[in-house]
């Protein structure tokens, strides 16, 4: 029985991801991001930011596979929650001038949903942020990603009314419902758009000008395609409210956050700090991303990968992936 039961568990070991993890690591990055295919990705881009914000890009497969469009180390990709680094960055910057406070509560700043979400009048925009808050996640309702909603009003009413997952600031759980309220909030105290106010107080102070707020504000063409494992259709064109950006704004980005040049100043700094952290990763149906610093190489490390499927497969592949790119910086540092 012993046997057996061994026998069967290595039936089920995803030998794939095994051999993937161990193999010998080739001599550049380049011949490890070739791989790409084998890992079951359509597409990959690898942009690695070093001292100086010089950017070096490397690709493999296909910015759009029915067209055979080779990818294009400039494309435009879907970032999804790496999106929340921008908005946790505009809510210090708003701390910090006065116009928000960290201490008021959800109920203050949209009185209408005090009935609608449990614990309103407990929730503090800083427990929005730090996904202390305790509100259900609109992405874990049922069968969310088999036909997504556009609108926010939409994403919202599917966790109104909802019992809250726990007491606001007694545990932590990722929930994409936080950041829809911010920026909610920050619309009604400004007054327009909150990415309008990220354009002018993060991306063009730091001249990032190949990051967008909707697929709706460029042209289609520029955005890499995103596929899900066996579903045929091209993900480009669903607007789900995330980010776009170019592999290289991306890293300029995560580089001005972790250098401080992202900041007005200290103040603002340390509000930051205090809420939110410094890198992320992204996933949505056909898109992944991971974007983070290096301190020991001062290198940023952005990956897009196009591929997505239902049993976290190719998220597990995307981190071995970048995980031997960043093994072969730290090679390279050394010769």
């Amino acid at each position: 029985m012993l046997f057996l039961g061994t026998a069967i568990s290595m039936f089920y070991v995803p030998w794939p991801i095994v051999f993937a993890w161990l193999a010998p690591l080739p001599d550049s990055i380049q011949q490890q991001v070739d791989k790409a295919a084998d890992y079951g990705f359509d597409g990959i881009i690898v942009c690695v930011n070093r001292k100086g914000n010089v950017s070096e890009f490397y690709t493999s497969g296909y910015k759009n596979r029915e067209n055979k469009i080779p990818a294009d180390p400039n494309a435009l990709f879907k970032i999804a929650s790496v999106s929340k680094l921008y908005h946790a960055l505009a809510v210090a910057k708003l701390v910090n001038s006065g116009k928000l406070s960290l201490d008021s509560t959800l109920a203050h700043y949209l009185p209408e949903l005090k009935n609608r979400i449990e614990y309103a009048g407990k929730i503090t925009l800083r427990m929005l942020v730090t996904h202390t808050s305790g509100i259900p996640n609109f992405t874990d309702t049922k069968d969310y990603w088999a036909a997504p909603q556009e609108s926010s009003d939409e994403n919202l009413a599917l966790v109104l009314d909802l019992p809250a997952n726990f007491e606001p600031g007694t545990d932590y759980e990722y929930s994409n419902t936080n950041y829809l309220l911010l920026s909610r909030i920050i619309n009604r105290v400004l007054g327009y758009d909150t990415f309008t106010y990220i354009q002018e107080e993060i991306l063009n102070p730091l001249q990032l000008e190949h990051t967008y707020g909707s697929i709706y504000d460029l042209d289609i063409d520029d955005v890499m395609s995103g596929y899900y494992v066996g579903y045929d259709n091209d993900l480009k064109t669903d607007n789900i409210g995330s980010i776009l950006a170019t592999a290289e704004d991306l890293s300029k980005f995560i580089r001005a956050l972790n250098e401080g040049t992202a900041f007005k100043n200290k103040q603002e700094q340390d509000i930051y700090n205090s809420i939110y952290k410094l890198e992320h990763t992204g996933l949505i149906p056909g898109y992944q991303t991971i974007a983070k610093y290096h301190k020991e190489l001062d290198a940023v490390v952005i990956q897009f990968t196009n591929t997505v499927d239902f049993d976290g497969y190719n998220w597990n592949m995307s981190e071995i992936m970048y995980s031997r790119v960043v093994k072969l910086l730290e090679k390279s540092d050394k010769e």
